[in-house]
C-alpha cells in the first residue's frame, strides 16, 4: 500500500494528525496495535473526557524545553477544539479550574474524531503493529502485521509508557533511537506516591479518608486540590499534580488546612470550647480519623484550657506544613502520563518534524512535554496534531 501520510498510533494526538491532513487532501492511514482507537479518550474523565483546560498556557507544561509547546499551543487553541465538539453538538459542561468535561460519555469525543477521519477519507487500522520501519529515498517503508506500507511522510503517535493494560509501549521511543533521537529519562506522572516503613505505618489504616482541600509543596512548586489517604500511600488531584515535580529523597510538604489559619481557628476554639479535647475539636476541622492520628503522632491530646497561644499556633504551623516523606510512586500501572520521552532539541516546534530525518515527525505524549492535571495533556494532543497535521 502506498499513502502520503502513515501515523502510528490512534490516540487523541494520532487522530487529529490525521484529520488535519486528510482536509488538506492527503491521503492517510492510521495504525494502531490496540484493538480499538483512543483507548485513553475513552477512560479519560472517568468516561467523561476532561477534553481540554480554558486556561491552557505553556505554564502548565513541564518539559527540558519549556519554550516548545508555546508554537503548537498557540497555533490551535481550546476554542478551536470547543468550535469541533459543538459542531458536533457535544454537550460538555467547566467542571472546575477551567476543566471541560462531556456532560454524557467520552464516547462521543471518540465518535467526533473519527467520524471527522471518515470525512476526509482517513482509513483507520487496529489491531495492526509495526515490525520494522525503514527509511528510503522515496520516504519510509514499515512492516506491519498485514503487510508493507510506503508512506512520503512517517507520524509517531505511539504514546508513552503509562497505563500498560491499556497496551502502551516504549515502541516510539525505541523508533527514535533508531533514527538517531535522543530520549530524555521517562518516569511516571500525575500519579500516586507511596510510602514504605513507619511512614506507611503511621497512615495506612487511613485508607479512604479524603481532605477536599490540601495543599502539596515541593521546592516552589504547590498545587491545591483534593488528597486522598490510600492503602499505599497518598493520591488525589494535589498529589497527581505534585508527583510530575518530585522525585525521591525530595522534601514533599502538605498544608492539610489552606483556606484559613488553623492558628487562629484553635485559639477561637479554646476559648469556646474550654473542656473539650483537642483532638476532638481537630477533628470538626479535619476527617477525625486524621486528627486522631495526627494527635497521637505528634501532639498529646488535652483539654483545650491547658493549651497556651504560643503552642496553639506551633500547633497550626506544624499542620499547615506538614512533612509526608514518599518512598515512590505507583509507577506506569496508574500514571496517567509519561515523563520525559523525544528530546525536544530535535524536533521542530512549529511542525513536530525531526531535525534529524524528513518527514519523520513526533507528536503527542511521545515527546518530551507533560501537562498538568486537567485537560491540559489532551490539548497538548490536539495542538501538537495539528502542527504536524498541517505540513505532513
Amino acid at each position: 500500500m502506498k499513502v502520503d501520510v502513515l501515523v502510528i498510533g490512534a490516540g487523541a494526538a494520532g487522530l487529529m494528525c490525521a484529520i488535519t491532513a486528510g482536509q488538506r487532501g492527503r491521503s492517510v492511514l492510521v495504525l494502531d496495535h490496540a484493538n480499538k482507537p483512543g483507548k485513553k479518550i475513552l477512560m479519560s474523565g472517568g468516561g467523561r473526557c476532561n477534553f481540554t483546560n480554558l486556561g491552557v498556557t505553556p505554564a502548565q507544561y513541564v518539559s527540558g524545553n519549556p519554550h516548545f509547546a508555546k508554537s503548537a499551543l498557540a497555533r490551535y487553541t481550546p476554542s478551536d477544539f470547543i468550535a469541533l465538539v459543538e459542531k458536533h453538538r457535544i454537550a460538555y459542561h467547566e467542571k472546575e479550574l477551567g476543566q471541560l468535561f462531556c456532560e454524557e460519555s467520552s464516547k462521543l469525543i471518540l465518535r467526533m474524531l473519527l467520524d471527522e477521519c471518515a470525512a476526509v477519507h482517513v482509513r483507520v487500522e487496529v489491531d495492526c503493529g509495526v515490525q520494522k520501519v525503514r527509511k528510503n529515498e522515496e520516504g519510509f517503508s514499515v512492516l506491519t502485521a498485514r503487510g508493507e506500507v510506503h508512506a512520503d511522510s512517517l507520524v509517531v503517535a505511539s504514546g508513552g509508557l503509562s497505563i500498560p493494560s491499556m497496551g502502551a509501549s516504549g515502541f516510539g521511543y525505541e523508533l527514535a533511537r533508531q533514527f538517531g533521537h535522543n530520549i530524555l529519562a521517562t518516569r511516571a506522572g500525575l500519579v500516586p506516591l507511596t510510602l514504605s516503613g513507619k511512614h506507611q505505618e503511621h497512615y495506612a489504616d487511613l485508607a479512604g479518608v479524603a481532605l477536599p482541600v490540601a495543599e502539596a509543596r515541593v521546592g516552589k512548586r504547590s498545587f491545591r486540590a483534593g488528597l486522598l489517604f490510600t492503602h499505599r500511600g497518598i493520591s488525589g488531584p494535589c498529589i497527581l499534580q505534585i508527583s510530575s515535580y518530585w522525585q525521591p529523597g525530595d522534601d514533599l510538604r502538605v498544608n492539610l488546612s489552606p483556606q484559613q489559619s488553623i492558628g487562629d481557628w484553635l485559639v477561637d476554639q479554646r476559648a469556646a470550647r474550654p473542656a473539650a479535647e483537642f483532638r476532638n475539636v481537630l477533628g470538626d476541622l479535619l476527617p477525625k480519623r486524621l486528627a486522631q492520628r495526627l494527635s497521637e503522632l505528634r501532639f498529646a491530646s488535652r483539654p483545650m484550657r491547658q493549651y497556651r497561644d504560643a503552642e496553639l499556633r506551633d500547633i497550626g504551623d506544624q499542620l499547615h506544613d506538614w512533612p509526608i516523606v514518599a518512598s515512590g510512586t505507583e509507577g506506569y500501572r496508574t500514571a496517567e502520563v509519561t515523563l520525559g520521552g523525544v528530546d525536544t532539541d530535535g524536533l521542530s516546534s512549529a511542525t513536530m518534524q525531526s531535525k534529524i530525518v524528513p518527514g519523520l515527525y513526533f507528536i503527542g505524549e511521545v515527546v518530551d512535554v507533560t501537562g498538568w492535571l486537567g485537560g491540559y495533556n489532551f490539548q497538548w494532543a490536539w495542538a501538537s496534531g495539528h502542527a504536524a497535521g498541517e505540513v505532513v
